[in-house]
């Protein structure tokens, strides 16, 4: 399992991609593009909009308070452990495993916030990653070159632990 030391949660802040305010604003950038969603709030207002993504990663919660919205489940779902402030390895292989075997829901007991960088490493390229920055609005990633090698520096903050 990596967990993610104090002092690099800093850098978890900011918003790993372009900021919108609404879904509205993002709808226009999902045409033609295999959408994968991380949290219950983005992935219910995709599926409100017509949307359904080819990979959703949801725990239940929003800002660690039950989901009012619980997004519609579709395709194969995955159950994982996933504590706060960690990245565990089944949910780095449910993934893994989610990206080439599409469509598929990925529930977390824990907390799913840090699955958008192992998310981002796995999703092909032009593919999107959408997600919730609490009170900002949606955050979306296009997949690309320089968007994996983020990813993976962000992932060097980690500190495996355990087998």
């Amino acid at each position: 399992m990596l967990v993610l030391p104090k002092e690099s949660r800093k850098l978890f802040k900011e918003p790993f991609g372009i900021l919108h305010r609404d879904i509205s604003t993002v709808l226009p950038e999902l045409a033609g593009r295999m959408v994968y969603s991380v949290g219950d709030v983005v992935t219910h207002n995709l599926q409100k909009n017509g949307i359904t993504p080819a990979i959703a990663v949801v725990d239940g919660q929003t800002m660690r308070s039950p989901c009012s919205r619980m997004p519609e489940l579709f395709g194969e779902c995955i159950r994982v452990e996933n504590p706060p402030g960690t990245i565990t390895d089944d949910l780095v292989k449910a993934l893994t495993y989610a990206v080439d075997h599409t469509p598929v829901t990925i529930i977390v007991n824990g907390e799913e916030d840090l699955a958008v960088i192992p998310l981002v490493i796995a999703a092909p390229g032009e593919s999107v990653v959408l997600y919730g920055q609490p009170h900002k609005g949606i955050v979306l990633r296009t997949i690309d070159a320089r968007s994996k090698a983020a990813a993976k520096d962000l992932l060097g903050q980690f500190v495996r632990v355990g087998a």
